[in-house]
């Protein structure tokens, strides 16, 4: 089976960089610390997997299901996500820099320490996600959907925020006032 070959390269040392695996169907697979860097895994079923630690900076991720799926200090930097789904996900301290999550589902995701600095998050929904402490500066969050979110911590610094949907309810206090938005005793420009 495809997932018997890729635990067998991996034990080999072979190299994965760049690899076609569009529309693999690879759910819960066990991947952690692989180099996936590059890789075309668009369509692919990646849900439930473990994939800690794993390199897939510039791998093409676009429409993918990896709901469920472990990608804790995963660095998917400058990876194409685009209307991928990452509900239930963990991302907690992942790399995200750069990435395209333009229409991704990220709903119920920990995103805690991740970092999403010029990420683009157009569209995106990030219902119920947890974005405490998290690096969103010069990120795009138009149109994206934030209900429910904590941002306790979160770097919003730069980011553009037309039309996003902010938390309706949230554990602190929050507003908007200029150009910041002031989250409990913390402030954010952006």
């Amino acid at each position: 089976t495809l997932l018997k070959t890729l635990k067998e390269a991996l034990k080999e040392d072979i190299d994965l960089k760049y690899v076609n695996l569009s529309g693999a169907k690879l759910s819960s697979a066990k991947l952690s610390s692989a180099d996936l860097s590059g890789a075309d895994l668009r369509y692919a079923n990646l849900s439930d997997a473990d994939l800690s630690d794993v390199d897939l900076s510039g791998a093409k991720l676009s429409d993918a299901d990896l709901s469920g799926a472990k990608l804790r200090y995963a660095n998917l930097s400058g990876a194409d996500l685009s209307s991928a789904n990452l509900s239930g996900a963990d991302l907690r301290y992942a790399d995200l820099s750069g990435a395209n999550l333009l229409g991704a589902n990220l709903s119920s995701a920990n995103l805690l320490g991740a970092d999403l600095s010029s990420a683009d998050l157009s569209g995106a929904n990030l219902s119920g996600a947890k974005l405490r402490h998290v690096n969103l500066n010069g990120a795009k969050l138009r149109y994206a959907d934030l209900k429910g979110v904590d941002l306790s911590s979160a770097n919003l610094s730069g980011s553009d925020t037309t039309n996003t949907r902010l938390p309706i309810y949230s554990k602190w206090d929050f507003s908007i006032e200029n150009d910041s938005l002031n989250i409990g005793c913390k402030t954010k420009t952006f």
